[in-house]
């Protein structure tokens, strides 16, 4: 026996010891939850409320369930047929029928679709279970190392680390998206025989599905069921420029000086770590650089912003670490002591254990920010680096962790997400417009506080870059719209060694296109991590003359896009639509577009072709179905649906723009 109960924007389904329900959860989209017992009380996801929509149609019978919402209809059934049969669900498109999805039995006896495997904790581990479609496409996923833009067939876990951020939004080439709401340390499955999602322990099972018509209606509902991020603010969308790091104050102004003195653009500067007196006391370091608020005024006059990089490691050495400790700020330990990673930081003569605070608890949001705001804010920094945000564990067992939110096995990812929600909100109570928070990680959410997401401590190699390609178009569908890379790579390269000058200048064409634009990298000599390193040159000038010619007329190139990007951002905003994406975004009826993985189009108007390899100077790219593009270099107008060689000599790279799209693409 099966028990429906339907109630204004709800559906109820009862069997046995599980509840499930179904809410509408925007246009054309549901929420589904499903647990033993009862639906708890608490989400720790990204779902905080419905938005604003029309009430669906409900209809039920003895063993049967209709719910219709827009575009989407779910369809509850229960075969009485089956040895042990349970509710399964199907969504349909509701205008032509056709199955978007469906759950699947993990077998045909026991266990169901939906599967709960007590744990004598009160939490599960838990499944859920999907039918898998031949030539079906899967995106997003958030940001991965895997060098894939489709990641059907790919087994994938759900668990932050240091350039693998988990955003668990997929959107389907079959025209629907589905968020796993759920913030658990897991798994996904997109085999080809079956889609199965996995939590190692969770309280319930949580998902959101939309049926919107287009792939930019997707990201659109996506945006309005966790958030929309604010429009970038003018100065971000310029030149950032950063190494692994300016050592004290002289140094960093001295660069910012020989850019002023050259002419060249730039808008943000950075202050990488070890800057401050010690991890959790957010400050600089008096000795190294005297007079901040000094720095900032001249930096203010060539028109730089200053950005600071704040961990969310304490130090046992903190001025306020007994603080963090006794007032239970710090994520604590399912056993064994507050701390989770090593460092060499100042004080230490070798590395030695620290904390890390706990965002998740509003008490510590609360005290973090009213440090930073003392000591940055108030010395006019308003843009903050929220590195090794995952948290960077070591060892790597968030499992251990314990939260105010819950235990790390069930809230774990949710870190980088809340980190970021820190600074958003006490940039808010300090009635300041949303700021950049440059986060090596994030989750689903994130992009409302402003999160910007950069793709964390990678390779300085070309199979790196061509990786970057993907990722960020993986990220791109995942909701986060603010999003770079460090240009060059992070990890080595040699600004004296003409092969990597070559990929220096190509990753510099690529990152041009970029929604953020910013240099850093570790540069040889490299040294140990601690407080004395710095690394090698990595300003436009330390490249030789021709990578210099060419770096800079690409950092007037950004000057002269700034309002175009800045078009894309209120889109954004608006709509929920990253400015930089694959084709089929723009293009979902061209099929040849669902295949294309290593150019992508920036806003509507610019398609972009980067070169991933050596020696490169020429490459095939494909100019979508629908339009007629120009080639920015030949002025040549193309039609779309073909795909044309094109030559790529070291100085440029291909690109066209939409035929009859006004952009500044000379200079004046």
């Amino acid at each position: 026996m099966v028990l429906f109960r339907s109630s204004g924007t709800a559906l109820e389904v009862r069997h046995r010891h599980e509840v499930l329900t179904i809410v509408a959860w925007g246009h054309d989209s549901v929420r589904v939850r499903a647990a033993p017992y009862r639906i708890p009380a608490e989400s720790h996801g990204a779902l905080d409320r419905p938005p604003a929509t029309e009430p669906p149609v409900v209809k039920t019978s003895d063993r049967h369930a209709v719910f219709v919402h827009g575009e989407l209809t779910v369809d509850v059934g229960f075969d009485t047929a089956a040895a042990y049969p349970e509710p399964l669900l199907t969504f349909t498109r509701t205008s032509t029928g056709a199955e978007l999805l469906a759950e699947r039995r993990e077998h045909f006896w026991m266990p169901g679709a939906r599967v709960f495997q007590g744990n004598r904790s009160g939490a599960y581990e838990i499944h859920q279970q999907f039918a898998a479609y031949p030539g079906e496409k899967l995106f997003g996923l958030g940001q991965r190392t895997h060098g894939r833009l489709d990641i059907k067939g790919l087994s994938l876990d759900l668990v932050q680390r240091n350039a693998e951020v988990c955003i668990p939004f997929v959107l389907s080439s079959r025209g629907y998206g589905l968020l796993w709401n759920n913030p658990a340390v897991g798994r996904v499955e997109f085999s080809e025989n079956v889609t199965r999602w996995q939590a190692g322990q969770a309280r319930e099972i949580d998902y959101w599905l939309t049926a919107a018509p287009s792939p930019a209606g997707i990201l659109a509902r996506y945006a309005d069921a966790t958030g929309h991020p604010p429009e970038l603010p003018e100065w971000a969308s310029g030149f950032w420029q950063c190494k692994l790091r300016y050592r004290d104050q002289e140094e960093l102004l001295g660069v910012a000086r020989e850019h002023h003195r050259r002419g060249l653009p730039m808008s943000v500067i950075v202050a990488d770590y070890f800057h401050w007196t010690a991890m959790g006391d957010f400050r600089f370091d008096e000795t190294e650089w005297p007079d901040v608020p000094g720095m900032v005024e001249e930096l203010a006059g060539m028109g730089v912003k200053l950005m600071v990089s704040i961990w969310p490691t304490v130090s046992p050495l903190s001025e306020h670490f007994a603080e963090y400790r006794d007032r239970g700020l710090l994520v604590g330990s399912d056993q064994g002591v507050e701390f989770h990673q090593t460092i060499q930081d100042k004080g230490m003569a070798v590395p030695m254990p620290v904390a890390f605070y706990d965002p998740t608890n509003p008490e510590t949001r609360e005290f973090v920010w009213d440090v930073v705001r003392r000591n940055y804010l108030d010395q006019g920094i308003d843009v903050f680096w929220l590195d090794a945000s995952e948290p960077e564990l070591n060892p790597a067992q968030p499992g251990n962790l314990a939260f105010y939110a819950g235990p790390g096995a069930e809230v774990a990812t949710i870190y980088p997400r809340d980190n970021a929600r820190l600074f958003a909100e006490g940039m808010a109570a300090a009635g300041r417009e949303p700021t950049v928070l440059l986060c090596r990680s994030a989750w689903a959410g994130a992009q409302k506080y402003g999160a910007a997401v950069w793709s964390g401590d990678i390779p300085a190699t070309w199979q790196s870059l061509r990786e970057q390609i993907r990722a960020g178009l993986g990220v791109a569908l995942s909701g986060i719209p603010w999003w770079t890379t460090d240009i060059g790579g992070f990890h080595g390269g040699d600004a004296g060694d003409p092969a990597y000058r070559e990929l220096m200048i190509r990753w510099f064409q690529y990152g041009v296109f970029c929604p953020l634009f910013r240099l850093h990298g570790d540069r040889e000599p490299r040294t140990p991590t601690s407080y004395a390193q710095t690394g090698g040159p990595n300003e436009v000038w330390s490249y030789g003359d021709e990578a210099y010619e060419i770096i800079s007329g690409l950092l007037r190139l950004r000057e002269r896009l700034r309002p175009y990007i800045h078009e894309q951002m209120r889109a954004a905003a608006r709509d929920g639509l990253p400015p930089m994406r694959p084709l089929f975004v723009d293009h979902p009826g061209d099929p040849i577009a669902w295949e294309v993985d290593d150019q992508f189009l920036f806003g509507p108007d610019i398609l972009v072709a980067p070169i991933s390899g050596p020696g490169q100077r020429s490459r095939p790219v494909y100019l979508p179905a629908g339009s007629r593009w120009v080639d920015a270099a030949t002025g040549e107008t193309v039609d779309g649906g073909t795909t044309r060689d094109v030559a790529a000599p070291l100085d440029r790279i291909p690109v066209f723009t939409r035929e009859g799209a006004d952009l500044p693409w000379e200079p004046a």
